[in-house]
């Protein structure tokens, strides 16, 4: 019923639109996981999971609009400029999509102040920022627990930040070439990350979401952009082995597209990374 009342088409015309279909279609999600497994012994412990499962079969329907759409765009350009100037629309709706997610997440997060709604989330986030015991940054972390800092060197992060990027933006890619429209569960799974880290650095103060929001998005804007970059090459590559085969010429000229916007993908998140170890810190002691 949703995708019939808020149908894809009517975000053609404006980008920014889609920052208002990811608050609604993520608010629904945790407030449907919270209110019917909350309360169930099996089902709560897997509430980080469910989460995103809701909100991928939310998003499902403008994902797959949007790629096949820049699927059919992308075999009459050519060049760098080309490329970009071909797919920036996509870009800037899938960045708006997400900036819709992360903060309909970080609010609900907090204000219904369900430590299990992002439990795996919390998981990961200690994984990468704790990757030598992450037990005791869960149980350190973990909602209704004091913050306590720990000192990590800086090149060790930055290295730990770019391996875990790249590979989720290889999982991207794989996902969008099996099935375009699959990538969604990349995205959504990140968001639901940077939705846990807020909480951890507002100390799930509800008050501090908007610092919260600034302190994960300078970093997390180029990061994420390389993902959703990364879906569209996938998406594009799988379409035109499937429409041209490998021995037409216009499979070579999607295929220079994929390597183009895997090479930007690529450069967003050394940017991202680096923005994360060297300058956030700086701004949000």
């Amino acid at each position: 019923m949703l995708e019939d009342i808020i149908h894809p088409k009517r975000t053609q015309k404006g980008p920014w639109k889609m920052f208002f279909i990811g608050l609604i279609y993520a608010s629904l999600s945790l407030i449907l996981v919270h209110w019917f497994f909350s309360q169930d012994p099996d089902l709560s412990k897997a509430s980080g999971m469910m989460v995103v499962l809701f909100l991928m079969m939310f998003s499902l329907p403008y994902m797959y609009f949007i790629i096949r759409k820049e699927e059919k765009e992308d075999e009459t350009v050519e060049g760098f400029k080309g490329v970009w100037n071909a797919h920036k629309d996509a870009l800037y709706a899938f960045m708006w999509l997400f900036l819709g997610f992360v903060i309909a997440f970080s609010f609900w997060y907090i204000v219904l102040q369900d430590g299990n709604l992002l439990n795996f989330q919390l998981q990961t986030y200690c994984r990468i920022n704790s990757p030598t015991d992450i037990n005791a940054c869960v149980e350190q972390y973990i909602m209704g627990s004091d913050k306590v800092s720990g000192a990590v060197l800086k090149e060790t992060r930055l290295l730990s930040i770019i391996e875990n990027n790249v590979y989720v933006m290889i999982f991207t890619l794989i996902f969008s070439l099996i099935f375009g429209a699959g990538a969604i569960f990349i995205l959504i799974w990140n968001a639901s990350v940077i939705a846990a880290a807020i909480g951890i650095f507002t100390k799930y103060s509800w008050q501090e979401i908007p610092l919260g929001i600034g302190r994960y998005m300078i970093h997390g804007l180029p990061e994420i952009g390389a993902y959703f970059v990364a879906a569209l090459a996938g998406g594009i590559f799988g379409v035109g082995i499937l429409r041209h085969g490998i021995k037409d010429e216009r499979f070579y000229k999607v295929l220079q597209h994929s390597i183009i916007l895997l090479f930007i993908a690529i450069l967003l998140i050394l940017i991202g990374g680096v923005i994360e170890v060297y300058f956030t810190p700086v701004l949000f002691n």
